[in-house]
């Protein structure tokens, strides 16, 4: 009798734990169909992923009694395998988008050396950088004036990019604007002017002057508003191209040959100096563009995405530095707080008074129910898509790496006796360079000079190329012999 009055008591205490869990167990299941809607609602892939993971870690304790999973594990793998797909993926991408700009600017180069016999003719004309000259009798006395013209060449490179980086760092925006205004405006206007003068004269084109101050002046208003303010971004980096394109053009013409080459090793090591170095002054012109939060001129980097630089030098500037870098959290509880935007200037989000007045009229007044918030996930919304990452996140490179690419390219052209396997040798030579920086890069994950690798690569291709493999064949040529 006693085990049978035991058995009763087990048996309703059985019952009773079987029928309790029911009021339980129904506003348990409200927040697991919450979860689901909003994963499968069309967000973001962040959030609908880490939605429907908290969905799983929810019902597995009551599915086998025992705790969940070490998912965290599982996220950083994820993220991992994710984070090298997008090494790879735009580590090919960038390859292909700075192949092409620099291909195109020394190609430009090249059709310019091989076709105007101006920009390879000695007359006797210097930059007031380089006072010594080269045609010496001895060979040492020629050494030494290109060292000396190298040197100074140097300096005032170092000197001007210390100015530029003091500027920026003290804020002093509108000198820096002021300087690269006019150096634009030198390189559009003056430059491009003798370019077509003397490209016309080879050809034999004629024209007045009246008309080719109608196409100087067409040419570089539009590249003065392209870089300096807003413009299609082909024809911005086309801009780019062919300023670095004039500058290269300008060095080949008028810089001696021992001291280009001189100045081409010299670029090459300061560029590793300036970046790398703890107080190198590109290192810290970089470091303190993003602490601000603000991009590099357009006028000194070239960008496979678009930049423009309008009102940088505002008072209200760090204001919205602070509130870009807000959390996410307190920006969507501002966006909940004020939903309706206070001037015409500020971001709404979308969230417009006519798209409020719309779904209030479809669906009467919001109230935060499962129904309301899976009609407004289904129904259009009246904000522009958002364009994809891929198209934001740009590599970019300086003007100064373009312009030198060029001139190693078109110095190779005119002085290599116009042998053609010298200058294709010079071009595979500073490709391959760019793809390996490229490639540290990837794997760094910081801004790194890319100078030494491809003007190295490209100054040994090119005296070997020039005093072995051209001489070679040329003996091949000579005997008829052909491998």
């Amino acid at each position: 009798m006693v085990n049978n009055a035991e058995d009763v008591e087990n048996n309703m205490d059985q019952q009773q734990a079987n029928t309790s869990p029911e009021p339980i167990q129904q506003p348990q299941e409200a927040p697991v169909t919450r979860v689901r809607s909003r994963g499968g609602s069309g967000a973001g892939a962040g959030d609908g992923g880490g939605c429907d993971s908290g969905g799983g870690n929810g019902t597995s304790p009551e599915q086998n009694g025992q705790p969940p999973a070490a998912h965290p594990a599982r996220v950083v793998e994820t993220e991992e395998e994710e984070d090298e797909e997008m090494t790879l993926k735009y580590g090919a991408k960038h390859v292909i988008m700075l192949f092409v700009p620099v291909t195109l600017c020394m190609v430009v180069v090249v059709a310019t050396i091989k076709s105007v016999s101006f920009y390879t003719k000695n007359d006797g004309h210097r930059l007031i950088y380089t006072p010594f000259p080269e045609e010496t009798d001895t060979v040492a006395q020629r050494a030494v004036n290109s060292i000396l013209n190298a040197t100074i060449m140097i300096t005032v490179i170092i000197v001007m990019t210390l100015v530029l980086v003091l500027l920026y760092k003290y804020r002093c925006y509108k000198v820096i604007q002021g300087w690269l205004f006019l150096s634009s405006l030198l390189l559009l206007f003056f430059f491009s002017f003798m370019y077509l003068q003397e490209v016309f004269k080879t050809y034999n084109v004629a024209m007045d002057y009246f008309t080719l101050a109608i196409v100087v002046w067409n040419f570089g208003v539009v590249g003065m508003i392209c870089i300096h303010w807003k413009g299609p971004l082909r024809l911005q980096q086309a801009y780019l191209i062919m300023i670095s394109a004039l500058m290269a053009l300008v060095f080949i013409k008028y810089l001696p040959e021992w001291t280009a080459w001189l100045i081409l090793a010299v670029i090459s090591v300061y560029d590793l100096l300036a970046v790398l170095c703890p107080k190198g002054p590109l290192r810290i012109l970089v470091e303190t563009a993003q602490e601000r939060n603000e991009p590099i001129f357009p006028a000194l980097i070239y960008s496979s995405t678009m930049v423009w630089l309008v009102n940088m030098a505002d008072t209200d500037r760090p204001k919205r530095n602070s509130t870009e870098a807000a959390p996410p959290q307190q920006q969507t509880q501002e966006s909940v707080e004020s939903p309706a935007p206070s001037s015409p200037s500020q971001d709404d989000g979308g969230f417009t008074s006519s798209w409020i007045s719309q779904q209030q009229h479809r669906l009467g007044p919001l109230q935060s129910t499962e129904e309301t918030r899976r009609e407004i996930q289904q129904m259009p919304s009246a904000r522009p898509p958002l364009e994809d990452d891929d198209e934001e996140r740009g590599v970019k490179l300086g003007l100064g790496d373009f312009i030198f690419y060029s001139m190693l390219v078109g110095k190779a052209s005119a002085t290599a006796s116009g042998d053609w396997n010298t200058t294709l040798a010079c071009f595979v030579a500073i490709l391959i360079g760019l793809c390996l920086t490229l490639l540290l890069l990837a794997i760094f994950r910081k801004a790194l000079p890319a100078l030494p690798i491809s003007i190295f690569f490209g100054l040994v291709f090119y005296f070997a190329t020039d005093n072995l493999v051209r001489p070679f064949m040329d003996k091949l040529a000579l005997h008829q012999f052909y491998i």
